[in-house]
């Protein structure tokens, strides 16, 4: 597993949540890996809106629930440079979720986890620090 500084907070973006909930997928191992050293893993509740679209049901909202330490509100202040992100990467069709999901993630200074290293990539310039490959 890449080794992640136990200091460090994981916010999880919501494909990668879907991902780490289905039995022995790479992203559950490095989920029960990152819990199992102790580290804080939450979700916005942007992301948290994104995983709940589903479909889903109770029971993998439940368990989703207790993976995670918390679901933290989106701020004015990730709404502002959320906007300065979409604009300055190119105001491209329907991606202002990610950038929602990147200027939070930036704001708390955490390691975002995500299956989409593609899109959130053209955010580490503009801060974003992308949680280690498992």
């Amino acid at each position: 597993m890449a080794a992640v500084d136990l200091s460090e907070l994981i916010e999880l973006d919501s494909n990668f949540l879907v991902a780490a909930l289905s039995r022995n997928s790479t992203a559950s191992r490095q989920l029960e890996h990152w819990l199992g050293q102790g580290i804080v893993v939450r979700m916005s509740a942007v992301a948290w809106s994104e995983y709940l679209c589903g479909p889903l049901d109770e029971s993998e909202v439940q368990t989703a629930r207790k993976a995670l330490s918390g679901i933290d509100a989106f701020t004015e202040e990730d709404a502002e440079l959320a906007s300065d992100l979409f604009n300055r990467t190119g105001r491209r069709s329907r991606s202002h979720v990610d950038c929602m999901i990147a200027a939070h993630a930036i704001r708390r200074e955490a390691l975002l986890a995500t299956l989409n290293l593609r899109d959130f990539g053209r955010f580490e310039k503009h801060q974003m620090r992308l949680a280690p490959k498992p």
